[in-house]
């Protein structure tokens, strides 16, 4: 397999570079949700949490994220809810917390949610001892509407895992993996706090794909410190040479106000806007090189995947783990810091660990804030979500299935007019394109339609 020539800037057509400047360094959601978290108020509390889990209808397909808030060390370009340990005891503590508030949430939903995925998240979820793991699987297995099909996926961190929790995994019913990577560049693993070589990397794999666990993938990120366009398409070929399944290729959100520990990193040592994107194109050429689709902005996955069959049919879904082929009704989320989304919004769980199992142990949700879908969300929503997952939007089409002309959503739009000015979309109609050449612009043209966006305090990543 050839590699495409290293330490060349990514073409710029037309008026990409112009573009890239004007919108790429604007600080926007990554739209996994809307509206997004930074809305979500106490107006939503336990008590309403536990009347939409008791209002579930029999047989809503549902999804289920555990996150797992721990980690042997701090990376500092984290943007997760963790804590670090070194010992076990806190872990174990904490599962005792999650395993009660299980049977806390099946008290109230009963069987009347079906779940077909589940999404282990962190931290580190294998951090856990793996008799620890199969127990916490056998807690959900008999307390909720699992089925033969129902998919689990974990995330992994390949430094920490042992041959023993991979098999433990693989007994649990795993069968899909997503290691973290970010960069393979030493000069950049230093600058970050996170050494791993390819060798520990692949022999993570090799011991995973064993114990049957066969769906793996693996997350990489762009914009970090001391990156150059040749070390990420160096990383790129490596991870692709270990054949992953699906690869996501973040870019670096490099918020110190928000996540202190990444004060740590040296902000002049970062990547701009145009390197970034060089980055991220040059990567997306290897990946293709490699064999890999590119599914809307930054996942890539081989063309058999389920997430390219998705794509192709127009079935792909984006949420809080990325974009996704699970199509379920609700999410329930299970441990500090969780969101959940029901039918009627969005749920959060207490953010701290302490405060967390307070709740959990007096018996009651652990749900401290969310948000009330109102008609408008949703149509926003489905309109911001088929622009991350096909760059194109068609408002009457989308308008229809929520019994509304969807039309007054482009009048008055002066995002959306700018950027129409500006060459980055077409406009048909109803019907709102994004070109792929510029799919790195699609934040800012969902943006158009979020109506939240001028009214938060919280940053944001880059758009690019």
């Amino acid at each position: 397999m050839q590699a495409p020539q290293l330490g060349k800037e990514a073409p710029q057509p037309g008026k990409e570079a112009p573009l890239l400047e004007k919108y790429g360094a604007a600080r926007l959601p990554r739209y996994t949700s809307y509206p997004t978290a930074p809305l979500f108020s106490p107006a939503v509390d336990a008590r309403q949490y536990g009347d939409w889990l008791s209002a579930l209808a029999p047989g809503t397909r549902s999804a289920l994220y555990l996150h797992i808030p721990f980690c042997r060390a701090m990376c500092w370009y984290c943007g997760c809810h963790t804590s670090i340990t070194l010992r076990d005891q806190p872990v174990e503590d904490y599962l005792s917390v999650l395993r009660a508030e299980i049977a806390l949430v099946a008290a109230r939903a009963g069987d009347r949610a079906v779940i077909d995925d589940v999404h282990f998240g962190g931290g580190t979820p294998t951090i856990m001892a793996a008799e620890s793991f199969l127990r916490l699987m056998d807690r959900l297995r008999r307390h909720l509407a699992f089925h033969r099909d129902t998919a689990i996926a974990v995330e992994i961190d390949p430094r920490t895992l042992t041959r023993e929790m991979a098999f433990a995994l693989g007994e649990a019913g795993v069968r899909r993996a997503s290691l973290g990577v970010q960069s393979f560049d030493v000069a950049v693993q230093q600058a970050i706090n996170r050494m791993q070589s390819p060798e520990r990397t692949a022999g993570a794999i090799a011991d995973l794909r064993a114990a049957g666990v066969t769906g793996i993938n693996i997350d990489l990120i762009y914009g970090l410190p001391h990156q150059t366009e040749r070390s990420a398409v160096e990383t790129a070929h490596t991870a692709a040479a270990m054949r992953p399944d699906r690869l996501a290729v973040f870019g670096y959100a490099h918020v110190p106000s928000f996540k202190k520990h990444q004060r740590l990193i040296d902000e002049s040592a970062l990547p701009d806007a145009r390197q970034r994107d060089a980055q991220a194109e040059a990567i997306a050429a290897t990946l293709a090189q490699a064999g890999y689709r590119r599914i809307g902005l930054d996942h890539y996955a081989l063309p058999d995947d389920p997430l390219a069959v998705a794509q192709a049919a127009g079935r792909l879904r984006r949420n809080f783990q990325g974009y996704t082929t699970d199509a379920s009704e609700a999410l329930i989320g299970l441990g500090a810091s969780a969101i959940g989304r029901m039918p009627q919004g969005f749920v959060q769980n207490e953010v701290a660990t302490g405060a967390y199992a307070r709740r959990v142990m007096a018996g009651e949700p652990a749900t401290v804030r969310g948000y009330r879908l109102t008609a408008d969300d949703r149509l926003r929503a489905d309109v911001i979500e088929r622009l991350m997952c096909d760059f194109s939007a068609d408002l009457d089409a989308i308008g229809r299935t929520h019994g509304v002309d969807a039309g007054f959503l482009l009048r008055g739009n002066g995002r959306l007019d700018a950027l129409r000015d500006d060459g980055a979309v077409e406009i048909d109609g109803a019907v709102i394109r994004v070109h792929r050449d510029r799919r790195f612009i699609v934040r800012a043209v969902a943006a158009c339609f979020d109506a939240y966006l001028d009214g938060g305090g919280r940053t944001h990543g880059q758009a690019a």
